[in-house]
């Protein structure tokens, strides 16, 4: 093969090579369907709603020796909007306990906590969950539950999860019925490019 030939071989597989890429990008219109745009599982509160230390109230001894337990942590949030906690609700409970145990050595970064929004007692709230020793029970502020309601303009449904951050921010939530392992796969996300918490 003469160099000619080997000069206009190389020019075509270079004009190939760029060209390529612009072809298949066309093709699929930027919609490829192997790969996912969707990173989280969960729904991104947009604004952040951010809380303070004070709308965290301690429902029981246990909550207000250990309330400073919240600073600083990743919190999985179970709300309890009604006097009662009905199976869909212990059944989100149990889920946040396993989840919890699930993240392994990123499990000290996070601390489970109950909103109890209704009037319920804190003797009540344990007959629901007895074997739950380390669970913070909180009695959220008045203003903090107008902000829950605002983000979900209207009703809290009974088994829905909420994540705050570590500066207290509610960032994401996630439907009565979640998936904890979709739930950990965030968190994991979440975990792995946060410098805090």
């Amino acid at each position: 093969m003469t160099q000619h030939k080997k000069n206009r071989l190389m020019l075509i597989l270079i004009f190939g090579m760029s060209i390529i890429p612009f072809l298949i990008a066309l093709f699929f219109n930027g919609k490829a369907p192997f790969i996912q745009g969707k990173i989280n599982n969960g729904e991104l509160i947009i604004p952040v709603v951010t809380t303070e230390p004070s709308d965290f109230g301690g429902l029981d001894e246990f909550t207000a020796k250990n309330i400073k337990e919240l600073q600083g942590h990743w919190l999985l949030v179970n709300i309890v909007p009604n006097p009662t906690c009905a199976q869909v609700c212990l059944d989100a409970v149990y889920k946040t306990k396993q989840l919890q145990l699930m993240m392994n050595k990123d499990l000290t970064r996070i601390r489970r906590v109950l909103f109890v929004l209704g009037d319920t007692k804190s003797e009540t709230v344990d007959r629901w969950l007895q074997d739950d020793k380390v669970l913070l029970k909180i009695k959220p502020s008045l203003s903090l539950v107008k902000k829950l309601t605002e983000i979900r303009q209207g009703a809290i449904p009974e088994g829905m999860l909420m994540l705050v951050d570590p500066l207290g921010n509610l960032m994401m939530q996630y439907e009565p019925g979640f998936d904890p392992y979709k739930v950990k796969s965030d968190l994991m996300h979440l975990l792995k490019i946060s410098q805090i918490g």
